[in-house]
């Protein structure tokens, strides 16, 4: 291990954007119906280490489901990506990435890790542990709402991008397609995209992973109204409100709500606002799609990326998928076919 040392972050946020965000996201979300929050509020100090915990449940399996694949391809993407730097979307604990620089340092490309993260202070634990445990390889952070903008860095070709735990599945349709757009346009023909993607399962599944046992999902919900009594100066009763898990089939999602327990009315000072709730009304605080690979290969193309590689878990739950610049994949025809494997080699 070396000595910790200093680090650039780059911030690509205004000083006042968490709350000029997060006024927007309440107003347009909870002064209209139906009410909605966006998923990231979920997400302070209190709400990253609750989704830790849930990351360990019985019933979560989308965490081990990944890196199970992770274990299992890393070196496969090293030597499919010869990167030379890896750029992480959403930094979190960057506990698979360190599958990916591992493989990508015994492959001897990698000279370069960049992670972008809405959270500072995420992003610098984070950047920390890898400057710290990695030698030789430079590390900066960038301070980047996903939101909003994908500034890709510069560094040694090719670039890796990563995106995983399904983050993906937070945006709609036409906020993915968005996003596509912007990656393909952000990589240059030898650049990869390597994306997790949760898949459609039986809906029993899905709604447990998302309504645990031991109700640590449930809390981490509620935490959200505890972030808007503390920001914004609101009043709202965590404990009038219940945790729902709803898996929407047309839509093929699940959809987390706050359920009013009875009529009630919350006040919101610091935005003028002063809500009433009937008895039963709900505030949708995420949303989680979940993915086919026909039709998510086909987003992916219809936005200038195609899918090279897809990977899926053991017990195809999961899937992992290496996508290439359509410029990139024009010039490549005469490679192998795009190959669709689970752990092992076995294909499906």
């Amino acid at each position: 291990m070396k000595t910790p040392g200093r680090f650039p972050l780059d911030y690509r946020l205004p000083a006042d954007h968490f709350t000029t965000a997060l006024r927007s996201d309440v107003r347009s979300g909870l002064g209209t119906t139906p009410r909605t929050l966006s998923p990231k509020w979920l997400y302070d100090d209190r709400g990253s280490d609750l989704f830790e915990q849930i990351t360990l449940l019985p019933e979560y399996y989308p965490t081990r489901s990944e890196q199970e694949i992770l274990t299992e391809r890393s070196q496969e993407i090293a030597e499919l990506t010869r990167a030379g730097t890896l750029v992480e979307l959403g930094s979190g604990s960057s506990r698979k990435t360190r599958l990916l620089l591992d493989a990508l340092s015994v492959a001897g490309t990698l000279r370069r890790y960049e992670a972008l993260d809405v959270s500072a202070a995420a992003l610098e634990e984070a950047c920390l542990a890898i400057d710290r445990d990695y030698e030789g390889i430079q590390v900066t952070g960038t301070v980047a709402d996903l939101e909003t903008d994908v500034p890709l860095p510069d560094g040694a070709a090719p670039r890796l991008v990563a995106f995983f735990g399904s983050t993906i599945g937070n945006f709609d349709r036409d906020q993915r397609a968005s996003f596509f757009r912007s990656l393909a346009a952000a990589l240059s023909p030898e650049d990869f995209l390597l994306l997790g993607a949760d898949l459609v399962k039986e809906p029993g599944t899905l709604v447990r992973a998302y309504d645990d046992s031991a109700g640590v999902t449930a809390e981490f919900n509620k935490n959200v109204l505890r972030v808007l009594n503390r920001e914004l100066g609101a009043d709202f009763q965590p404990d009038a409100f219940e945790h729902l898990a709803l898996w929407n089939e047309p839509e093929e999602r699940i959809e987390m709500h706050l359920r009013s327990r009875l009529p009630q009315t919350a006040k919101i000072p610091a935005l003028g606002l002063c809500l009433d709730f009937t008895r039963g009304e709900s505030i949708r605080t995420e949303l989680s799609c979940k993915f086919r690979e026909e039709t998510l290969t086909a987003e992916l193309h219809d936005t200038g990326l195609t899918v090279r590689r897809w990977w899926t878990d053991s017990e195809s739950r999961f899937a992992l998928l290496l996508a290439a610049p359509q410029a990139r994949s024009a010039a490549k025809k005469s490679d192998a076919p795009s190959v669709h494997e689970s752990p092992g080699g076995k294909s499906r």
